[in-house]
């Protein structure tokens, strides 16, 4: 066996053992109501209401920041759509049931998460502009992440890879555009 196939054995592995525990918990009735809340703001309404925000009282720089936010967030989805027709690796949900969520996923493929993607991309390109708001973009992001995991829509592995990604797309698009 070859070292890449190796580590990618022991990856799935430790993913796998993970899902199962995730899927076995009953989560406190307040998690719940918290983790459906993210995954649903994660599915573009957080960022479309801030974007809102941010142009109607975010100042001289509300525009430049949801103008690079929004690059941010445009390069994730593009490339996120990419890479998963690529992967093709089956969703958590589809691999065992989950004990109390019942979702239907976004699209068919888990690698990598594009709903912590964009909110990684997003919430590093608007902390350039409101450094202020940097503990509260990273709890929704944050947030989101973990609903994704909690919920069975995406393995641990998809979670973390999707949020260095968007982090870099968001450092990015504040080099090019900010």
């Amino acid at each position: 066996m070859d070292v890449p196939r190796a580590v990618w054995g022991y990856i799935e592995e430790r993913d796998l053992r993970i899902m199962r525990r995730v899927h076995r918990w009953r989560a406190p009735r307040w998690i719940r109501y918290w983790m459906l809340v993210a995954t649903r703001m994660g599915d573009g309404w957080l960022w479309y209401g801030l974007g809102l925000l941010l142009l109607a009282f975010g100042g001289a720089q509300g525009d430049r920041a949801v103008f690079t936010a929004g690059a941010a967030a445009l390069a994730a989805i593009l490339l996120f759509r990419m890479v998963k027709t690529i992967s093709r690796r089956r969703r958590p949900c589809e691999l065992e049931p989950h004990c109390w969520a019942i979702l239907t996923p976004p699209d068919q493929y888990s690698f990598p998460s594009g709903h912590t993607m964009t909110a990684c991309a997003m919430a590093v390109a608007v902390a350039h502009f409101y450094p202020e708001y940097l503990p509260w973009l990273v709890l929704a992001a944050a947030s989101i992440g973990a609903s994704r995991i909690i919920l069975g829509m995406h393995f641990l592995t998809d979670v973390l890879v999707g949020a260095l990604i968007g982090a870099a797309l968001g450092f990015a698009s504040v080099c090019v555009l900010g």
